[in-house]
């Protein structure tokens, strides 16, 4: 699925708790670092995936080189990286049996987008996660948002 709804997104962020980060940075100052913070925070899993800090750690937690270097499930597969470098943590991504691509904002790339959706990954392109939480998870957001009719 490619551009999916606020519904969607909500619930894929409701299920999701491991969250592979491609280019997760050491600094933070960086967004990827403030990003993950914050996810963190909220209660999911950070795993960095960052080849030139690997055998460091980030957020309390190993740095891979590769998605597919991590062990066990990955909800979701969100790319700090350039548009252009998008196509090998996607392949990895599906590699590994991610449930979900997100791109960060600012990130898009079509055709990448459309191998994960063929591979049957959940794909958000040029949004931040983070601004997705706060818009859909924040208390007023679930107080507000529409329930399915009985």
């Amino acid at each position: 699925m490619i551009e999916p709804t606020d519904d969607e997104i909500r619930a894929l962020l409701q299920r999701a708790r491991r969250i592979a980060v491609v280019g997760l940075s050491t600094d933070e100052a960086r967004a990827s670092y403030g990003v993950s913070a914050y996810m963190q925070r909220e209660g999911y899993e950070i795993l960095p995936v960052n080849p030139k800090h690997l055998g460091r750690t980030i957020l309390g937690q190993p740095v891979v080189a590769k998605v597919t270097d991590l062990e066990g499930p990955i909800d979701i597969v969100n790319i700090f990286r350039r548009s252009v470098d998008v196509p090998r943590p996607v392949d990895e991504a599906i590699a590994a049996g991610a449930g979900a691509i997100w791109m960060q904002l600012g990130i898009r790339n079509d055709e990448a987008a459309q191998k994960a959706a063929d591979a049957g990954l959940f794909v958000v392109m040029d949004r931040c996660i983070s601004v997705a939480h706060r818009l859909l998870l924040s208390p007023y957001a679930m107080a507000h948002a529409k329930q399915p009719k009985q």
